[in-house]
């Protein structure tokens, strides 16, 4: 996969017209305005677009119909909110042989609002083997994995807290995040309980959003309207779909070996980032990624956010767009992070702006832990 490291950029990224709550938009709708958004921030034109990756509710089939466009290519894969990091990886190798000249990456998702969404009974595994024995969605399953990263590595609520904190910090600087007024470690333990050890600000925001991104091969890009970003490497794997069957709870065997694939194709190592972007639906991931993904050892990724390391000036800047716990949280929240570290590559984030910025590393998870999808960004070669 070395060979095919700078082969592809990332040429257009945008959100939905408004993120945050938008009763009166679909969620086709929130896909539309995100593609064609993206579309116009690359400088092409609807037309040009021959591949269509996405996931959830709406099909590259619905999507395409919906934008005009007979596909050459589509891809589907769902594993949950990393999905579309993933689909970077899958974008790059159809791209690289020819089987689409341009991809569009669209995610729409009216998490908030529930406008145009389809109810359905849950069928899935943990439904029927996990949720009868007190299971009750995704704050239960975090929660235990928590809980053991805690009895494990004696991690404390005050440490989950710090996460939060400095996020927020982020979000402040952030004209489009939902919440942007700072909060300390105390206002997060004062927050109103919800699952033990989460109380409200240690869990995602949930909103309306759409949010897309448009790929081409490297010589392409070049006569597109904004700086290419280069994809380096990419990631992808899987480990469990039962959080019960976690292989080596509370630690994710799908990132670990999705950054080490990410890695390795693009021929960096862990001190080479300067700007990374990870998932956040709740405090306890991020600490429990940088674990998976090596940048230390378990039970040390709170000290990431100790001391202002990741906040704004801090030497590893973290989640720059305020992530999902204060910027914005669909539900699959994967896209927003692929489109926050392009923009911090391109140098467009003002008053958020890493300076400097040459690489961003990007990971998500997918499910509870099950999936993971990591890629490797860069503005040079």
């Amino acid at each position: 996969m070395k060979e095919l490291s700078n082969s592809v950029c990332i040429v257009g990224v945008d959100e939905s017209d408004e993120v945050g709550k938008q009763p009166d938009v679909s969620q086709l709708s929130l896909h539309l305005q995100a593609s064609l958004n993206a579309i116009a921030d690359a400088g092409l034109k609807v037309s040009d677009v021959d591949g269509i990756f996405t996931a959830g509710q709406h099909s590259p089939a619905t999507l395409g119909e919906a934008l005009g466009v007979n596909p050459r290519y589509v891809d589907g894969t769902s594993v949950g909110g990393c999905s579309f990091i993933i689909m970077v990886g899958h974008a790059l190798l159809a791209l690289h042989h020819g089987l689409c000249d341009v991809a569009l990456i669209s995610h729409g998702e009216s998490g908030r609002s529930g406008t145009g969404v389809t109810r359905g009974r849950d069928t899935s595994l943990s439904g029927q083997y996990e949720m009868p024995y007190g299971f009750g969605g995704a704050p239960t399953y975090f929660g235990m994995i928590t809980n053991r990263h805690m009895h494990e590595y004696r991690t404390t609520l005050e440490d989950w807290a710090k996460v939060a904190v400095s996020t927020r910090a982020w979000a402040g600087l952030n004209p489009k995040a939902m919440f942007r007024d700072p909060i300390t470690v105390q206002d997060v333990l004062d927050s109103r309980p919800m699952f033990y050890p989460f109380n409200l600000l240690n869990i995602c925001l949930v909103t309306d959003a759409g949010g897309a991104v448009v790929l081409t091969r490297a010589d392409r890009a070049q006569d597109c309207a904004k700086k290419p970003v280069y994809v380096r490497g990419a990631g992808e794997g899987t480990d469990h779909v039962l959080v019960t069957e976690m292989e080596e709870l509370p630690l994710s065997v799908a990132t670990r070996n999705s950054g080490k694939k990410a890695f390795e194709m693009a021929g960096v190592s862990h001190g080479d980032f300067d700007h990374i972007m990870l998932y956040d639906a709740f405090t306890s991931g991020p600490p429990i990624m940088l674990e998976s993904l090596g940048f230390c050892e378990p039970g040390e990724g709170c000290s990431f956010f100790d001391a202002g390391k990741s906040d704004p000036g801090g030497s590893l800047p973290i989640n720059t767009n305020g992530g999902g716990l204060s910027y914005t949280h669909s539900g699959m929240y994967g896209i927003f992070p692929i489109i926050e570290a392009v923009r911090q590559q391109r140098g467009e984030c003002g008053d958020r702006q890493v300076p400097g910025a040459s690489l961003s590393l990007v990971n998500g998870m997918g499910g509870m832990l099950s999936a993971a999808g990591t890629i490797v960004l860069s503005n040079q070669k």
